[in-house]
């Protein structure tokens, strides 16, 4: 398998609605929120929409605008420099040129362009005529999985494994916008135990709070996220399913909060800081003499006592074993140190030195 670690911490930010058609509108986009990825030192990659409108919708329905959708990608549509245009511009900001492709002369637009990363809609998780098209480019994928079957997920999995293409999965509502009850979080941990090999992600369309979701998702052990993007201009309302920058601002230092707070991945255990250590090395109870001990004395329980503080030098609860025997007399109530005892601990240098740095 290829590998997936190029989902890892990544960030897509798409612009909803392709920027409503506008291509000055999509350029500054692309300013704004490239400038908010780098302030905050991230991975970022800037999604569009591609659709050939003339294949994409029925001749005889291209007039009808009752119909919410296809009035929408009437009014929303591009061209090929215009795209070419908008691409460019993502490459340039420093973030990662990436797209949706509604249809398969759309993913050949995606090969032309250069489109570094592959996005299926939760609408095409099952169009195969569509998937097989995306599969031909080998370009790393990422599906949403809003309102999919488990079967529609196995099988892309299964496909995409099978010839060997990166995809990260996203965990997805498809409401917009959506309500805190309706975010599911904890299919994160559902899609992390079935497919271990794949990148889970987190795909949101919430829009009470930019901190919250990210942070439980990040725990949870998602590690791409998106949002849909877009800016106050040409008096065009912000759907309330978009994020603007300051909120996106938001959302990033929400994960880096996130990431410092989880510390090392919950693959493998975690490595302590020093004054941890230190913190609890001053717990440790140090073995003290019960009574006065000759040398040449062979240690037993009822010789000693343990007790705090433990001493530079001392022996420890940790290093006790009993049968130890004493190379020097030991007072009553003094420290029994490492250098007073025949034991394998006096013999390491490194372990000695150890020993002699902690303690009072």
């Amino acid at each position: 398998m290829k590998s997936n670690r190029l989902f890892e911490d990544l960030f897509v930010l798409e612009l909803a609605n392709n920027h409503w058609g506008k291509i000055e509108r999509g350029l500054r986009i692309i300013t704004d929120f490239s400038r908010i990825v780098r302030f905050n030192n991230v991975r970022a990659a800037i999604k569009l929409q591609f659709r050939d409108v003339d294949a994409f919708i029925h001749p005889d329905f291209r007039t009808r605008e009752d119909i919410r959708y296809i009035k929408k990608t009437i009014e929303t549509r591009l061209d090929k420099n215009d795209y070419a245009t908008l691409v460019n511009a993502v490459r340039k900001s420093g973030c990662i040129p990436m797209a949706t492709p509604f249809d398969e002369s759309s993913v050949d637009l995606c090969v032309e362009l250069g489109i570094d990363i592959i996005k299926l809609a939760s609408s095409d998780l099952n169009d195969w005529v569509l998937i097989e098209k995306v599969a031909t480019t080998k370009k790393p994928v990422i599906v949403s999985t809003g309102g999919s079957s488990l079967k529609d997920i196995d099988d892309l999995v299964k496909f995409f494994g099978n010839r060997n293409i990166p995809l990260a999965i996203n965990h997805c509502v498809s409401l917009y916008p959506s309500e805190d009850n309706d975010l599911e979080i904890n299919q994160i941990d559902f899609l992390r135990d079935r497919y271990p090999d794949n990148v889970i992600g987190y795909s949101t369309h919430e829009y009470h709070d930019w901190t919250s979701s990210v942070m439980l998702a990040y725990a949870k052990g998602a590690r791409t996220f998106e949002r849909h993007i877009d800016i106050e201009a040409d008096g065009i309302p912000v759907s309330p399913y978009c994020s603007q920058p300051a909120q996106v601002d938001a959302w990033f230092k929400a994960w880096g909060k996130a990431v410092e707070m989880c510390g090392a991945p919950g693959t493998r255990k975690r490595i302590p800081q020093q004054r941890e250590i230190a913190y609890l090395d001053g717990l440790v109870r140090g073995v003290y003499a019960r009574y006065d001990l000759p040398s040449g004395h062979t240690l037993n329980e009822k010789d000693v006592y343990l007790a705090v503080p433990l001493q530079k030098g001392q022996i420890s609860c940790r290093e006790l074993m009993h049968g130890e025997v004493l190379l020097k007399a030991v007072a009553a109530n003094r420290p029994i140190q490492i250098d007073d005892i025949d034991s394998p601990y006096a013999a390491d240098a490194n372990l000695k030195a150890v020993i002699y740095r902690r303690g009072l």
